[in-house]
Parts: C-alpha cells; sequence; structure tokens
C-alpha cells in the first residue's frame, strides 16, 4: 500500500502521519516528491524523487511511470496548483491502479473561485458573509469591509479595509477583488472527511485563535452542532471526497462559509489527535474496508500548539534523485 504525497514542501506532519497509519494496517512506504531539494518534508518520507514542476508538460508521464513502476495506490494531492490537473487526469492514475485524493474538476472549480463558491452557496441556501461587486457598491456602504482576490490562497491580498480612500487604493492593488463584510466573529477551519463515494466520515471544527501567514498555528476543537450539521450538509451537495479543509465564521450562531480547499492543511494534525486520523482511514479504504460515519466522535476543547523544528543537512546531502 504505497503512498504519494506530492509537492511535500514543509509537511512534515503529514508524511509521518501517513507513515504512522500505514504501520498500522501492515506496512508500505510512503513516498515523497517536490520540484524542489530543499523541501524538508523529502528528507523524512520513506523515499523521495524530484519531479518537475505541474505547470511543464513532462510531469504527467513523469507522474504516470512514477506511480506504476513504485506501484503506487494512493496519491495525496497538497498544493491548490495542481489541484486542477489532478482532477482532470485522476481517471488516467485509475486505469494503473492509483487512487487520487480529489474531487472531480467541476468541484475543484468552484472550490478555487471565490466568486464561484459564493454563488454555489447563495443556491443551495448557505450562509457566506456579505458581498458586493466593485463595480455595483452601495454609496452607502459601512467600513469595515474586507477584500480578497477572487483566485488566491494563505491569505495573500486579503485585508481590511476602513474607509473609502482604502478602498480605492485596495481595489488598486487586489487582483479581481472579491468584496465582503467585515465580520467581528470567531472563524473556524473544519476538517471534513468523506469516503470515495462521498459518504462523510468524520467531521472536527476548530477554531483558529491565531494564525500566521494563512495557517492556523494555536487552534481549539469544537463540537459545535450548527458547524458540523452544516459543513456535512455542504460537503454533500458540493460532492467533496477526502479530506477537505472547510473554512467559516460562527456569527451569532449562524455559519458564514468562506472557502473550501479540497486537501489536507497546514493544521489537520489537530484533528487526527483528536480522534479523526483521516490518514488512516484512507488506509483502512484502500484495503477495502468500509468506514462507518463517527461524525462528532473526537475529543472536544483540545488546543493545539504549533511549532517549528530544524533539520540539518550538509549541502553535499541535498538530493538530486529525479524520477524521470
Amino acid at each position: 500500500m504505497n503512498i504519494l504525497i506530492t509537492s511535500a514542501s514543509r509537511k512534515v506532519s503529514l508524511i509521518r502521519a501517513f507513515q504512522q497509519a500505514s504501520a498500522h494496517e501492515g506496512g508500505g512506504k510512503v513516498i515523497a516528491v517536490d520540484a524542489s531539494p530543499l523541501s524538508p518534508a523529502l528528507y523524512l518520507a520513506d523515499e523521495h524523487y524530484l519531479v518537475p514542476p505541474s505547470h511543464e508538460p513532462e510531469f504527467l508521464p513523469v507522474m504516470l511511470r512514477l506511480c506504476e513502476q513504485l506501484n503506487i495506490k494512493l496519491l495525496i494531492p497538497t498544493r491548490d496548483e495542481e489541484l486542477p490537473f489532478f482532477a482532470e487526469h485522476k481517471q488516467r492514475f485509475a486505469q494503473i491502479g492509483c487512487l487520487v485524493m480529489v474531487p472531480d474538476p467541476p468541484t475543484v472549480r468552484i472550490c478555487q473561485n471565490k466568486r464561484l463558491f459564493i454563488e454555489f452557496c447563495h443556491k443551495r441556501g448557505f450562509a457566506t458573509p456579505k458581498s458586493y461587486d466593485a463595480e455595483s457598491l452601495p454609496v452607502d456602504i459601512e467600513f469595515p469591509l474586507f477584500i480578497k482576490p477572487q483566485r488566491g490562497k494563505g491569505g495573500r491580498h486579503a485585508l481590511r479595509v476602513d474607509s473609502k480612500e482604502e478602498l480605492e487604493l485596495a481595489l488598486k492593488r487586489v487582483p479581481d477583488p472579491v468584496i465582503q463584510e467585515f465580520i467581528e466573529a470567531p472563524e473556524y477551519t473544519i476538517d471534513l472527511f468523506a469516503d470515495f463515494s462521498g459518504k462523510v466520515i468524520s467531521v472536527v471544527p476548530r477554531e483558529r485563535i491565531r494564525i500566521v501567514g494563512g495557517e492556523s498555528f494555536i487552534g481549539k476543537t469544537s463540537k459545535n452542532p450548527a458547524l458540523i450539521q452544516e459543513a456535512v450538509r455542504l460537503a454533500t451537495e458540493l460532492k467533496l471526497i477526502g479530506h477537505n479543509t472547510i473554512q467559516c465564521f460562527l456569527d451569532d450562531n449562524k455559519v458564514k462559509f468562506i472557502e473550501v480547499n479540497p486537501r489536507f492543511g497546514g493544521a489537520a494534525h489537530l484533528g487526527f489527535a483528536a480522534g479523526a486520523p483521516t490518514p488512516l482511514f484512507l488506509v483502512k479504504l484502500l484495503k477495502g474496508e468500509k468506514l462507518e460515519p463517527r461524525i462528532g466522535e473526537f475529543r472536544d476543547n483540545y488546543i493545539m500548539l504549533r511549532y517549528t523544528e530544524d533539520l540539518f543537512l550538509d549541502a553535499g546531502e541535498l538530493t538530486s534523485r529525479r524520477f524521470s
């Protein structure tokens, strides 16, 4: 049951979680790939290789050969930019016996375009922060507002504006801006796992207490029923599979969705530690086991305090192991 994690970068916790899951279920290698030899997670995997960036033409044939030759049964994309690629080509990987943890292209398209996601939510009866177009802003619009690009990640180009002057400057700086009300309410990430048929197995909301570079570094799990119920409903309507990272506000007990990333998030291991080890769920599914829903079966008020670790190598130890 060899597993491949792409764009390994700094995702050491994810590598270790899959290693633990594989060991628990009888073994198998966790193999990591990246385009850069300066990616620390490569050196913690059981095997690692350098591959071309996902936008280059040779990426597909290299990845297909790698999966076939190394007997990869599960491929985990971890970078937003490569999700459309793997969604488009996942049937090619299925033909060689490799499942790819990515939903179908229409779902990825909605998740990666904030306007499309807002439209989807409104059509299906989900709440979002009140949103505006730059061309049709009300004259008496209330500040503060929040502006972010239609496509983007990690909070890049996202900012609060407190006046018309700041708004005018922001509209010049932010590409394809989405303008929303600024919500003073707790923000949550919900780690939701669904099997490959779309049946939701686990849901772990966690409050984002401290955020650095768009990632949660201090978080706390929450068994809030509204968060759990709305996340299940959203996942079902959106046809999510695998591990997903759902972001929202809880504003006066009303869930207002911000976005969905159909992949593992940087702080997903809080959910693993709290009782929803989704890498283990994936390995069990690979073995043909049927998983029953365990929604709400996790440790409540469990706090995560993330910190960095250092890996030291001589320059000559940097990998040059390219798969071709």
